[in-house]
């Protein structure tokens, strides 16, 4: 893989990095899950962070919001059977590295989805600003790396069609990122609703009013980084994680001939998809 170095390891064939132990990752089919675990599913840079800020409004103090399934050593796994309220766990594990034990009790899972364009800008920008991940400086060299799958996490398109492939068996709620954006008091409803979690319109709005972009990266800014509570399994700063979140930055990057490749790599791989019906994907 080019431009990698000590801080990635390649696992069952994905790109890890090192804060994901190779240990952990094997043991990861030990783990026993409970059937009220709540999963929040991403491919990074998509906003697992802005769904767990959504998510610890609305159960506030009754559950427990860990660190990423995958993220640290194998004695994370004892640790999270430690913890006694119900667990959100968040993860950027495709389908079919997911412990077989949510599988099993069907566990809710709550999977956002994000214009896998506007996701390759913004995980760039982690790769530049991230010490936890090799740098790369250069987008054309980084664009060839996100298309063939070789960066962290792997594949954008595999990710999602590995959780579509089997949305029948766990049934998780699929979002979208710009859809959130554009109506995120239809999205907090959604998500309650999915929960069984009964919450009115004044309480949605007043949880949209603090899960705003500007609100939690103002919060951030006031806030000390605790390395060992984190949603990423890419960093703990959450400085990093909130750079600006908009959609349709994209265009800035991508030349005319990225975009095509782009577009042929999209409509080859998602050609299938009804999840793909459904992402705000620009052209």
């Amino acid at each position: 893989m080019s431009a990698q170095s000590d801080l990635i390891h390649v696992f069952n064939g994905i790109p890890f990095t090192t804060r994901s132990s190779a240990e952990l990752l094997r043991s990861l089919d030990t783990f026993k899950a409970r059937e009220d675990d709540i999963l929040l599913v991403s491919y990074p840079k998509s906003g697992t962070h802005w769904l767990a800020e959504i998510m610890k409004h609305l159960y506030s103090t009754k559950v427990s919001l860990t660190s990423p399934i995958e993220f640290g050593e194998v004695s994370k796994l004892e640790e999270m059977n430690k913890i006694t309220s119900r667990r959100i766990i968040p993860t950027h594990l495709n389908y079919d590295m997911l412990p077989k034990d949510f599988k099993a009790k069907k566990c809710k899972a709550i999977y956002i989805i994000r214009n896998p364009k506007d996701t390759a800008v913004s995980l760039y920008y982690y790769y530049k600003d991230n010490p936890n991940l090799p740098t790369i400086d250069m987008w054309s060299i980084y664009f060839n790396m996100f298309l063939q799958g070789e960066v962290v996490c792997g594949s954008w398109f595999d990710h999602i069609l590995s959780w579509e492939g089997h949305r029948n068996e766990m049934g998780p709620l699929f979002l979208y990122y710009e859809s959130m954006k554009e109506d995120p008091f239809k999205a907090v409803k959604k998500i309650s609703c999915y929960l069984g979690i009964n919450i009115n319109d004044n309480e949605i709005h007043e949880i949209c009013k603090k899960t705003s972009f500007a609100e939690m990266k103002t919060n951030v800014e006031k806030e000390n980084n605790d390395p060992t509570h984190t949603v990423c399994s890419l960093t703990s700063n959450k400085k990093l994680i909130f750079r600006k979140g908009i959609v349709g930055e994209w265009r800035h990057y991508f030349t005319n001939k990225q975009n095509r490749l782009f577009d042929d790599l999209y409509n080859t791989k998602m050609d299938s998809s009804r999840l793909a019906k459904h992402i705000h994907y620009g052209n």
